[in-house]
């Protein structure tokens, strides 16, 4: 125990000393930190909230056909001006061709030729992937074309306008995960997962093939139990890790409590910081035995390679591992399906339970008890894959030149294990 007290306070120093390790955090809390006053910056230059409509990107509508004759100019622009209220209607009297001109001059930015209540053509200058007017006007000329169908047949156009207005209530129960709600908390952690483990892992990696390049450490390791050492670093990265995300996510938590009355009370800032307590807890979790899994998988590999240079292809394998569970994740995430037979094995399998279980927690309903066994099953592998993974660090350190295969790796420690 005192050997990996000694370890773990000499490996924590270094990454809080360490400038690049400092310099990331504070770039990340003044920039993280700075985003949660623009609404505050915003209100303050532009008081009023009003929008000049003279502001407003123009878009003309034509009902200068014969087909369109009787259309009434009035009630059409009234309802495009309902309908889109980002825009600027104008009803406009020119043909076809001056249309056209006015959107590629920029005088216009797009444009409605009306044939008729079930035709109409639709102008635009750079057609962009998330312009959707075209399908919002389809469902208003579905209605005009209803109204006056109803007023043809003597319905009054009051009684018409009533009947095409007609508000419909409606209210979801969910009786239980709202995954709408937790496919935002879900995606942040898996995501950050993703960065620290490819960060820290890498980290924990260099750390140790660097190492073999001093002699000072085949005294180190022949004296100092090899599981204190690995467990040491690891742990030392761990702790660093998460108080740099403590640091980082309490600062912006702070600095959104400044400025929540000027965020929306039902966007996207302020639903991150109400995660309920129960997924925050099992985030923690996951999260914490999530990164000691590859971790300590990282810190192995990296006390074999012979060369600091050949450390980017030694990981790979490791790096793959973790890309394959998290594509599993994340393509059964937007599925919508959190209960299929893939994700359910993953739940169990120590390197993808941490994406898989606590994606299914958040989205699905799943008994307590799958929950204990997964989180038992990557708790006790935490502890395997560590004592593998020191042993192999202490054979990988010592071992110079070539680097080993997977069986030579296996045949030295099953002679090791024989001797004992």
């Amino acid at each position: 125990m005192r050997q990996f007290k000694t370890i773990f306070k000499y490996e924590f120093k270094n990454y809080l000393t360490n400038k690049v390790f400092v310099g990331v955090t504070l770039a990340l809390i003044i920039l993280l930190g700075g985003i949660t006053f623009i609404p505050r910056l915003i209100g303050s230059d532009d008081a009023d909230s009003t929008v000049n409509i003279a502001d407003m990107p123009v878009m003309l509508v034509s009902c200068n056909t014969v087909e369109a004759g009787n259309l009434d100019s009035d009630i059409v622009k009234t309802i495009f001006a309902e309908t889109f209220k980002d825009y600027n209607i104008v009803v406009t009297e020119e043909n076809v061709e001056a249309i056209k001109e006015k959107i590629t001059s920029k005088q216009a930015e797009c444009a409605f030729v009306l044939d008729s209540y079930t035709s109409y053509t639709y102008y635009v200058d750079n057609l962009s992937l998330y312009d959707t007017n075209a399908e919002t006007a389809r469902q208003v000329f579905q209605n005009m074309y209803r109204m006056n169908a109803m007023i043809t047949e003597g319905i009054s156009p009051e009684a018409a306008q009533s009947i095409m207005s007609a508000q419909i209530e409606y209210e979801t129960q969910s009786l239980g995960k709202d995954q709408v709600q937790n496919f935002f908390y879900t995606y942040i952690m898996i995501f950050a997962l993703y960065m620290v483990i490819l960060l820290y892992g890498q980290m924990v990696a260099s750390s140790v093939a660097s190492e073999k390049s001093s002699r000072a450490m085949e005294l180190l390791v022949t004296s100092a139990k090899p599981t204190s050492m690995m467990f040491g670093k690891v742990l030392s990265s761990c702790l660093a890790g998460l108080l740099q995300l403590a640091a980082i996510f309490g600062t912006v938590i702070v600095c959104f409590n400044i400025n929540k009355t000027y965020w929306d009370s039902d966007g996207i800032m302020a639903a991150f910081f109400n995660i309920p307590t129960e997924l925050l807890i099992y985030m923690l979790v996951f999260f914490v035995l999530g990164f000691l899994v590859y971790a300590f998988l990282y810190g192995a590999t990296g006390s074999v390679v012979s060369k600091l240079e050949d450390l980017n292809t030694a990981v790979m394998p490791v790096t793959l591992l973790f890309i394959v569970g998290f594509m599993i994740v994340m393509m059964t995430m937007s599925s919508g399906n959190t209960d299929t037979l893939l994700l359910k094995v993953a739940s169990y399998v120590p390197f993808t339970s941490p994406m898989a279980m606590f994606t299914r927690i958040a989205m699905s309903r799943v008994a307590a008890y799958e929950i204990a066994i997964s989180i038992a099953i990557l708790a006790v592998s935490v502890v395997l894959v560590g004592v593998i993974a020191a042993k192999i660090y202490r054979m990988g350190v010592l071992l110079y030149g070539k680097r080993p295969s997977i069986g030579t790796i296996i045949s030295t420690l099953r002679k090791e294990k024989t001797r004992r």
